[in-house]
Parts: C-alpha cells; structure tokens; sequence
C-alpha cells in the first residue's frame, strides 16, 4: 500500500469517526446563537419573559397562602420582581438592545406545578407548605440563571451589566433565604401536626 493511499484511509476513517461521534448531535434553529455575546442576550430575552411572568404569579401565591410570613415574603418578592424587570431593561439598554421577552419555558413549567399545588392542597398550612416548595423551585431557578449571567457578563468585560445582575442574584438568594426560614420556622412545622 502506497503512503497517499494509507493517509487516505486514515482521512476516511477519521471523518467516518467524527460523524458517527455527531450523529447524535441537535441540529441547530437557523438563529441560533453562534458566540458567547448572543446567547447572553438570548438568555436575557429569556429571564425577561420569566420575571414578568412572575409578576403575575405571585399575587396568585399571595392570594392563596394562610401564613401572614409567608404572604409578606411573597409580597415583598413581588416587589422586588418588579424592580428586576426594570433592572433587566437597564441591562438591555447597555448592551444596545430593545428589551425583548422570549418564552421561557423553565419558568412556564415551574409557574404552571405552582398552580398545580394549589389544586391540589386544601387552603392552609398544607397549601402553605406547597406554596413554599414551588417558590423555591423558581428562586432556585433564578438563582441559576442569574448567576450564568453574571459570569457571561463579566466575560464580555459588561461590567455595570453584571454589577445589575449581582444585585438581583443577591435578592434572590434573600428571598429563598426568608422562604426557608417561613418554613423552618412555622409552616412545616404546622403542616406536619395537621397530620
């Protein structure tokens, strides 16, 4: 065998590997994101939708928690939610883009095992209880995503970006902070001895 032929079967069989190892890639949309700037963006879009979102599902929570802790946490989180909205705005007129919402389906899933709960727990500590378990699931979530955005942030050198965005992960790490301290230090307490 000629060296030309044996550097070609090693070219076909390099290729072969690498489709093979691909095959079980997705394909990506046509729009999408190609660099770190992009997906920050995207991501934006997508906690943007999230946090307005949540401004409509938090008075439901309110509405439907007995526990005067937790209806004020949920108050007062609805309160800062809508100041991370205005916040997210801020970060969108930084970086030169019109605040645009996409649908965030994390949030869409975890609102809609919220209103969930709610159907399926009686009106008191129980529901309580519940109510706190799917807010923190959110928080959780928020956290997450705040964090990742942060740190893209500060990679792409958009300091007064980031320093928005640490405001708002430091909020919601104090709002599932409270959340866990409403219901260590009551409501499941309560739930527990309505058994």
């Amino acid at each position: 065998m000629k060296t030309t032929d044996k550097k070609e079967t090693a070219k076909k069989e390099t290729t072969s590997k690498q489709t093979a190892t691909k095959s079980g890639t997705t394909k990506p949309k046509s729009n999408a994101a190609s660099g770190l700037t992009e997906l920050f963006e995207d991501s934006l879009k997508d906690i943007y939708w999230a946090e307005k979102a949540l401004t409509k599902a938090l008075p439901t929570m309110a509405k439907n928690a007995t526990s005067a802790d937790l209806i004020e946490a949920l108050n007062s989180h609805l309160t800062e939610t809508e100041e991370h909205v205005s916040r997210l705005e801020k970060v969108f007129e930084l970086i030169g883009k019109k605040a645009t919402a996409k649908k965030c389906d994390a949030m869409e899933g975890l609102i809609e095992e919220g209103k969930g709960i709610l159907e399926e727990t009686e009106l008191g500590v129980v529901r309580d209880a519940g109510i706190i378990a799917a807010s923190q699931k959110i928080e959780h979530y928020e956290i997450a995503t705040y964090g990742t955005l942060r740190q893209f942030a500060e990679t792409l050198g958009l300091e007064e970006a980031a320093a928005l965005l640490e405001l708002t992960l430091d909020e919601e790490k104090g709002a599932d902070k409270k959340l866990t301290e409403v219901a260590v230090n009551a409501v499941n307490l309560e739930a527990a001895d309505a058994e």
